[in-house]
């Protein structure tokens, strides 16, 4: 069985947004027991992460981003290098798997959308449960 959504989501410029409980909803409406579900944003310049919603961590994360894809360098792609090169680090999508109809996230996971753009956008999380 295959269950989709899609979440939108209006972000600022690089930052963050917490959509764990919106993923969670989603899993519960599957009505899927046991399985896989995959969490995916459209755009070369976002990331979906797992990790600590804790904004000094998402701060000390922004910063060491900044040292891997500075916005100071000068890119050949010269309006918004650095956001895509700091999506491909941290990945467009994350595979979670499902037991008894929970997302089986550690104690302090949650689900992370970034926006890395130099502009505030609105993105597109593709929500797909697969299973049983």
């Amino acid at each position: 069985m295959v269950y989709s959504e899609t979440i939108k989501l209006k972000m600022k410029s690089q930052n963050f947004s917490n959509i764990t409980n919106q993923v969670d909803e989603i899993v519960r409406k599957s009505e899927i027991e046991d399985g896989i579900c995959t969490i995916f944003s459209k755009g070369s310049t976002s990331a979906v992460l797992i990790n600590e919603d804790e904004p000094m961590l998402l701060q000390d994360l922004k910063n060491s981003l900044g040292k891997v894809a500075s916005e100071r360098e000068i890119y050949q792609h010269a309006e918004n290098a650095f956001s895509h090169i700091r999506s491909a680090f941290v990945g467009n999508s994350q595979t979670i798997p499902i037991k008894e109809g929970r997302l089986l996230l550690g104690t302090w996971q949650e689900i992370i959308v970034a926006n890395f753009d130099v502009v505030d956008r609105e993105r597109e999380i593709i929500v797909t449960v697969v299973g049983e």
